[in-house]
């Protein structure tokens, strides 16, 4: 291939390279458990990069290839070329390039590569004529750092929900990485203190499917940045501290028809929902429980999910009701109506949660799903015999159970295929089994004197 290859995006990147005087460029993936990985190339071999891709070991990466099998290609989308705002002075900066992964033995795009299920996911929707947009809301948590930078968990405030100063003290801290996502093109619609010590919100805008799951990973590493410069460490762990608050990734889902209406949107349905609307709802009720794997991918994830928290754990959904797993939040026009799911936490790799969810909803559609009726009431309030009356189960209690529960969703499973769903099945496993068998400090604490 030549420059004369180049796509027009391709040569705004180079344009922009230059302007910016950019001179190295991160050309960032993420592996199949969510972690973004990254290949530092000097500024000049961007156009290499956009021509032939760059070539990187590909059996060093949890989930993708043996090491007979190991070279692999990145192949950067121009469109996500940003600027990283913690790296820059006037003469030396750095941008990200998201990439998408190659197999250099069948040059086709790489099965285990999550950018591609999720890919795979929207085709499925543009398929039947939808285009899908998702809202994230990612919370997490500042703490301390120890004298040698380590983290703590001793927060860096005793705020709470949308606390002000002189206890919300992070909000310079939220200020800066506000600036610093604006920088890279994030639209901010609001940013508070939440519930917890320690705990925050920032909100962007909602955009198709995949620009926002490339938007997660780069939310949760400006935090990170941003707050290391401030010595504190963020953190996207959903439950950091025992007895108080997780940290949510409520998302917000919704369909657009080829003509730019909203699917969703129906003036004369409950709750302005329109059918296509609750049999989206019914299919990811449907497959909730194995969603749940992948949108609380850690033994951690479940110590968020207990009733008690404002963490969901029953499969309904309502309007306001925030007991519900879903709900219908209020919508000023038609083109806001949408779905809330709240049960996911940041801790999940997106493409593959939103693929997930995607997959479950389009499952509904397709084969016409019946939507339960919607639940007003507090189901946090209801005892046994009264959820078993509503017909409301609930989510999977631990990893372990929803990795079951993942392994028999034929649907869930084949959003992943195969190669996803076989490593990330295979560490999940691994990971809830290193749980059971180790001692946690509650265990000492309880019993070693006492037996």
């Amino acid at each position: 291939m030549t420059s004369e290859n180049l796509s027009s995006e391709a040569e705004n990147a180079l344009e922009e390279i230059e302007e910016k005087k950019v001179d190295f460029l991160r050309l960032q993936f993420t592996d199949i458990l969510g972690t973004v990985k990254n290949v530092s190339v000097p500024a000049d071999q961007a156009e290499k990069a956009f021509t032939e891709g760059i070539y990187f070991d590909g059996s060093s990466i949890d989930g993708f290839v043996r090491i007979q099998e190991s070279d692999m290609r990145l192949e950067p989308d121009p469109e996500t070329f940003a600027v990283l705002p913690w790296r820059n002075d006037d003469d030396h900066k750095s941008a990200r390039l998201i990439c998408d992964v190659h197999d250099t033995t069948t040059d086709e795009p790489f099965t285990g590569d999550p950018r591609l299920v999720l890919k795979q996911a929207i085709d499925r929707a543009n398929d039947l004529g939808y285009t899908v947009n998702a809202a994230p809301e990612p919370e997490f948590f500042l703490f301390e750092e120890d004298e040698d930078g380590s983290a703590t968990t001793e927060t860096h405030d005793s705020g709470g929900y949308f606390d002000l100063g002189p206890k919300d003290l992070a909000s310079d801290v939220r200020r800066d990485i506000i600036y610093g996502l604006e920088d890279m093109g994030f639209d901010i619609e609001a940013s508070h203190h939440e519930v917890a010590e320690g705990q925050h919100e920032i909100n962007f805008t909602y955009d198709d499917a995949l620009t926002t799951a490339d938007n997660v990973g780069t939310f949760r590493s400006v935090v990170r940045a941003i707050a290391a410069q401030h010595d504190l460490h963020a953190t996207f762990m959903p439950k950091p501290i025992p007895r108080i608050n997780g940290s949510g990734m409520h998302t917000h889902l919704s369909l657009f028809t080829e003509d730019g209406e909203n699917a969703f949107h129906d003036d004369d349905g409950e709750f302005n929902l329109s059918d296509t609307a609750r049999q989206f709802v019914a299919g990811i009720l449907e497959h909730a429980p194995a969603i749940t794997a992948v949108c609380n991918p850690t033994v951690n994830s479940y110590k968020r999910l207990v009733p008690g928290y404002e963490a969901p754990v029953y499969i309904a959904w309502s309007d306001v009701n925030r007991s519900a797993l879903i709900r219908k939040p209020a919508a000023r026009t038609p083109a806001a109506s949408r779905i809330e799911l709240r049960s996911p936490d940041p801790s999940c790799n997106p493409y593959l949660a939103f693929a997930a969810m995607i997959h479950a909803g389009l499952d509904g559609i397709e084969n016409d799903l019946d939507c339960p009726d919607p639940v007003r009431e507090n189901i946090y309030e209801f005892d046994e015999d009264k959820r078993e009356e509503y017909g409301i189960d609930t989510l999977p209690s631990n990893l372990g159970e929803a990795v079951d529960a993942l392994e028999s969703d034929e649907v869930i499973m084949d959003a992943l295929g195969p190669h996803v769903s076989e490593k990330f099945v295979e560490a999940k496993r691994q990971e809830f089994q290193d749980y059971l068998v180790d001692v946690s400090q509650w265990e000492l604490d309880r019993y070693l004197e006492k037996y």
